[in-house]
Order: C-alpha cells, then sequence, then structure tokens
C-alpha cells in the first residue's frame, strides 16, 4: 500500500474518536479552561512584582496570592478531567482498533495466514495499537495543550511588549527544521523497529507452541541464540529511532534556551532603560518559557505522530487486506431443509501461492444424499485440497461444485459452511472448558445436549474424571488431553452440530484400537442420514464406505467398493496391503 503521511494518519484517529464526540468535547473544554489558568497565572506573578514587590504593598500581595492559588486550583481541576478522559480516549480507540482488526482477520482466507506468521500478527495488536493508544491519550491532549498554550502567551507577549515577540518569533523557524527533518527519519525508524518486534513475537510464539520438539531434540541452546540476534535486532532498529528523537528534542532545546536567554538580554536592558516594569518583564518571561515549552511538546508530539504514523502503516495494511473469499453480490439461498447432495464437475485447482502446480485435475464426482464415500491414496494426491474447496476455504480455477444442485459460488460463505461438520486429523482443541469446546459448532445448545453428545462419542467418561467435569478448562491447544481424548471431543463437537455434510479427516488416527472400536460406534450413529466424506487410511473406516475413491497426483484414478477395487485397481491394492492392515 501506498505510503501514509502525517495528515492521514490524524484523519484516520480522528475518524475513530467521532463516536465519543461528547466525551471529546469534555476533554477539550477542560483543556481550554486549564490552559487559559495558567496563562491567567502570568497576570498574577505581574500584579505580585509590580504592585506587591515593587510598591511594597502587603494587602495587594495577599490578595493576589489568593486569587493566584484559586486559578491554580481550577487549573488543577481542569488538568485531572482532561487527563482523565484523554487517557479513556486512548484506551477506547486502541479497543475499537483492536476489535476492528480482529473482526476483519476472521474473515480473511486460510491463505492468508500460510503467508503470515501469527506472532507478527499478534505484534500488531499489541504493539502497534499501544503506540496509537499513547498518541491519543497522551499525544493529541498534550499538542492541543501546548497549542493553546503558545498562541495564549504570544498574544500576551505582544501585548507586553511587541518588540521582544519579535525577537522569540525570529527563533521558531529555527526551532521547526529539525522538526521537519528528523521526524520523518523517527517515523521510518519506528516502522523497521516494529517490524522487527513482529519477528520476535513470531519466533517466540513458533518455538514457545512447539515446546515438546525444541526439547525432544535439544534445541534450546540454539533457539536462545537465534532469539538473542532477534533481540538485538530490535534493540538497533529501537536505538536510531531514539538517536533520532532525542537530536530532534536536543537542539530544540537548546535552541529554545539560546532564544530565551537573549530575550531576557534584551528585556533587561529595557527594564534598565525605562521601556517596560519589571512585573512587565518578568510575565513576559513566564510567557516566554510557557510558549518554548509548548514548542518543545509539539515537536515530541510531532515526533510520537511519526511513531504513530509507522504503527498505523501496519494495522491499515492489516484492515486493507481484501478476503480472498467474499459472498457474491446476487446470494442464492439453500433450501429449508438441505438434503446433502453433492456435486463436483470438471474441477482444477491451484493453490494461489504456487499458481503453476495443479493441485486437482479434472475431478468429476457426483455424491448422493446420505452416501458415504471414502476418500484413499497417497499423500499429496489432493484429498484434503477437496475438503478445502468444499467449505470454499479457495476458489478453484476451472469447473463447478454443487451443494444441493447449488453452485456454492453463489452461497454466502457463512451459509455454505454452516452445513458441514469437519472433523480434522489434527483435533483442535481450544483454551476454554470441556463443555464450550463441545458446545463450539453450536452455541447455543443446552448442557443436557451436550453430555448426550459426548456420551455417543465415547468422551463424557473421561471428561467427568476431569478435576471440574465439564466446567474444566482444558488448557492451551488442549494440553491436558491425549491424542485420543482430544479426538473424542471433536467429534462431540460434530454430533452436537448435526449438520447434513460430514467432513472426517483421518477421525480416528489417533485413537488406541479400543477408543477406536467405541467411536467407529459413535461414528456410525454420527454418520446416519448424512452425506459423509472420509479421507481414512485405515481398513475399518474405508470398508463401510458405499463408495471408495481412489486418488493419485491431483484426479481420480478409481471408483468402486473396497473388494472391486482390490481386483481391479493396483494402486488400491497396494494401499490397503500397505496402510490398511494392520
Amino acid at each position: 500500500m501506498d505510503k501514509m503521511n502525517t495528515t492521514t494518519v490524524m484523519q484516520w484517529i480522528f475518524g475513530k474518536l467521532k463516536p465519543y464526540k461528547s466525551k471529546v468535547a469534555i476533554a477539550i473544554s477542560a483543556l481550554i479552561i486549564g490552559a487559559a489558568a495558567w496563562l491567567a497565572l502570568g497576570q498574577g506573578v505581574r500584579v505580585v512584582v509590580d504592585e506587591g514587590f515593587v510598591t511594597s504593598n502587603a494587602d495587594t500581595l495577599n490578595q493576589t496570592i489568593v486569587i493566584v492559588l484559586a486559578i491554580a486550583l481550577i487549573g488543577s481541576i481542569a488538568a485531572y478531567v482532561r487527563f482523565y478522559w484523554m487517557i479513556w480516549l486512548g484506551e477506547r480507540v486502541s479497543a475499537d482498533i483492536r476489535k476492528e482488526v480482529y473482526s476483519h482477520l476472521l474473515s480473511l482466507s486460510p491463505e492468508f495466514f500460510s503467508e503470515v506468521k501469527t506472532g507478527e500478527v499478534i505484534s500488531r495488536f499489541t504493539s502497534d495499537t499501544t503506540v496509537l493508544q499513547s498518541v491519543v491519550g497522551m499525544g493529541l491532549s498534550m499538542a492541543l495543550r501546548s497549542g493553546i498554550s503558545f498562541i495564549g502567551a504570544l498574544v500576551l507577549m505582544f501585548i507586553t511588549s511587541p518588540l521582544l515577540t519579535l525577537y522569540v518569533m525570529l527563533a521558531v523557524p529555527v526551532v521547526l527544521v529539525p522538526v521537519r527533518i528528523l521526524g520523518a527519519r523517527v517515523r521510518r525508524f519506528t516502522r523497521q523497529s516494529q517490524d522487527k518486534v513482529a519477528d520476535m513475537g513470531a519466533y517466540v510464539d513458533e518455538s514457545l507452541h512447539e515446546i515438546h520438539t525444541v526439547q525432544a531434540y535439544t534445541h534450546e541452546q540454539k533457539d536462545r541464540v537465534s532469539f538473542d540476534s532477534r533481540i538485538e535486532e530490535v534493540m538497533y532498529a529501537a536505538s536510531k529511532r531514539i538517536h533520532s528523537r532525542a537530536l530532534m528534542m536536543a537542539i530544540i532545546m537548546a535552541v529554545s534556551v539560546v532564544a530565551i536567554t537573549i530575550v531576557f538580554w534584551l528585556g533587561a536592558k529595557e527594564v534598565i532603560s525605562g521601556g517596560v516594569s519589571a512585573g512587565e518583564l518578568t510575565a513576559f518571561m513566564f510567557y516566554a518559557v510557557m510558549a518554548g515549552g509548548s514548542v518543545a511538546t509539539i515537536s515530541e508530539v510531532i515526533g510520537e505522530v511519526q511513531k504513530a504514523a509507522g504503527a498505523s502503516e501496519r494495522l491499515l495494511e492489516l484492515l486493507n487486506t481484501k478476503p480472498m473469499i467474499e459472498a457474491p453480490k446476487d446470494v442464492s439461498s439453500l433450501p429449508e431443509k438441505v438434503k446433502g447432495e453433492l456435486a463436483l464437475q470438471s474441477v482444477n485447482f491451484a493453490y494461489p501461492t504456487e499458481p503453476a502446480l495443479t493441485v486437482l485435475s479434472d475431478i468429476n464426482l457426483n455424491i448422493q444424499a446420505g452416501e458415504r464415500v471414502a476418500l484413499v491414496g497417497p499423500s499429496g494426491a489432493g484429498k484434503s485440497s477437496l475438503f478445502q474447496l468444499l467449505l470454499r476455504f479457495y476458489d478453484w480455477n476451472k469447473g463447478n461444485i454443487l451443494l444441493d444442485s447449488i453452485d456454492t459460488r453463489t452461497l454466502a460463505p457463512e451459509t455454505l459452511r454452516q452445513q458441514f461438520a469437519l472433523v480434522p486429523q489434527e483435533s483442535v482443541i481450544f483454551a476454554m472448558s470441556a463443555l464450550d469446546n463441545i458446545r463450539y459448532g453450536r452455541p447455543d445448545a443446552s448442557e443436557a445436549d451436550v453430555i448426550e453428545a459426548a456420551k455417543a462419542a465415547k468422551a463424557h467418561e473421561f471428561i467427568s474424571e476431569l478435576p471440574d467435569a465439564y466446567q474444566t478448562d482444558l488448557g492451551e491447544r488442549g494440553m491436558r488431553l491425549s491424542g485420543g481424548q482430544k479426538q473424542r471431543i471433536a467429534i462431540a463437537r460434530a454430533l452436537l452440530a448435526d449438520r447434513p455434510v460430514l467432513l472426517l479427516d483421518e477421525a480416528t488416527s489417533a485413537l488406541d484400537a479400543s477408543s477406536e472400536q467405541q467411536v467407529k460406534l459413535a461414528l456410525d450413529e454420527l454418520m446416519k442420514d448424512k452425506t459423509t466424506l472420509i479421507i481414512a487410511h485405515r481398513l475399518s473406516t474405508v470398508v463401510n464406505a458405499d463408495r471408495i475413491v481412489v486418488m493419485d497426483k491431483g484426479r481420480i484414478v478409481a471408483i468402486g467398493k473396497h473388494h472391486e477395487l482390490v481386483e481391479s485397481n493396483d494402486l488400491y491394492r497396494e494401499f490397503a496391503e500397505l496402510q490398511l492392515v494392520s
């Protein structure tokens, strides 16, 4: 995507504040009151010096001090209100952006996640949104307050002494030059730094996810070295960003101090010559210091905004990524009762990342409602890819796939997928309770329905033995369960979902002989009145199929029953002898 300028970033951020106009108004009102209070203090200082010290008037001094304290109290209360609501708005905008990005990610196709590391995506959720939170919560507030303070101080300085104000203004262009030059560098280095943090996060996610393999191969020391090198890359990129920001601030401070010192010297000469009073010079210097501090603050905020621009690019890259699979403009409707009849007509498919490598070629297959069809063949034959197309995780290059005689590309993806229940080879268990894991495919199911599904999947017994039974948290990726237990949870989930088409991808591969026999009975119950496609290597699963489809190198090479294929197809015979017989 095109690089964004600072204006684009601020427009995007301001757009996120629109739903909270009333709270923004409260914060800005408090900000204006607070800035006005601090500006009024300068006049209080002038009165204290000219009417109190110079004339030795104790009553005027006492009255002025009381007024100054009252103004300070008002400013402090306004500061609390401003600080609270601006920080709240920063948190709210950050939360809204995270929700928007997460919602969008859920709409992206698996192809996106095969190319982008999960850890990098998580980094954009955390570090990048935190940067924006800082800009809205603190940076924006500081910039507005400093802007109002600078303008107010400048006006009061001009009223006090136009000549001294002219001297101050001569220093402003000198301050803006480093802001312009170094600000762009801060933004560029911020983007690099955030990318390095994302790379580090991806490495941590991967190594901890596969901790069993890491420790089994005693790869810990190598991973430590690799992680250390990534940390140093993060530090190197951060140091360049920090150097640019520190240099910018140092130059601004130096120019500001020199300018204020020179102006004070010129002002002192004016006092001696009688051009201004001591109180007026004191008030002028009060405003000059306030204006200088405001410029320094604004320049710091500009650095933060440049940093936010780098983070925003990465977030907007995610938000601007288009889903490969989108609902068509004219959506077709399925009948109220879906039979589950499937038809694949001359389907050809290659993954978008490797368009020259055809994965499925000229697939023609009609599956009747309620039929059980097994897909067998060597690894890489295209069986799992066929499942991906049925669920429309990808679009095929040629041909048609029909569900109850309706082209699945004319259906909303969500509507299509609601007709399939999937039991994958590697069971997916979420870090939630056993109850919620089974209820994942049908969130409105009652606890009684969940228990019934678990009993049918032969999972009720071991779930009941868990510390909190169905309320037991199963841990990240089901770390507390064995492979067979995970698989039975997945089967219970499919049973509860009760969808017309069932996809079983090596559904009994993780089970021992005893568990397999139990689950086989559950699967027989599950498959009743459902169209079922089975990817399987085990003879016990295949022989019960109505038809067996033999696939090789992306093509269907034979279709028939087990005994027919053993006699007529060499590949199937070899497959049966080597992989089915156990």
